[in-house]
């Protein structure tokens, strides 16, 4: 039914100006911002064409789980650029990781978590 369709994803956030500074400037995402006073939103645009809405919330709570994930070819010089514009990585009990914030698992791909300033989850990873 919906196999043709341009669905889109979208996460809520505290205060869309960090958002757009967060996604725009330190990511290096593709922002535009629409709407007026409390109608404003974003719309982000991902490496592949995807969109992803982003709107403002009085009452947000940060999602429990990975939002966003950013597949790269070299996890270890992602995550410094991150970390040199301002990116702290996250630890979770039960994820052993390196002293980058990387865990290496054979199981599953290299994976480096990290929240917006909304403290919503992403992720940058490397597939094995």
């Amino acid at each position: 039914m919906f196999g043709r369709t341009k669905a889109f994803s979208g996460f809520s956030v505290n205060d869309l100006g960090e958002a757009r500074r967060f996604y725009g400037d330190t990511l290096g995402l593709q922002v535009e911002e629409t709407g007026e006073g409390d109608m404003r939103m974003l719309t982000l645009t991902l490496g592949s064409g995807a969109r992803v809405f982003v709107y403002p919330k009085d009452d947000h709570a940060p999602a429990g789980f990975t939002i966003l994930n950013f597949p790269v070819d070299d996890i270890d010089a992602a995550v410094t650029e991150l970390e040199r514009r301002g990116v702290t990585f996250e630890r979770y009990p039960g994820f052993e990781a390196d002293d980058k914030g990387v865990v290496r698992d054979e199981r599953g791909p290299a994976i480096a978590w990290f929240t917006d300033p909304a403290g919503n989850v992403l992720s940058v990873l490397q597939e094995r």
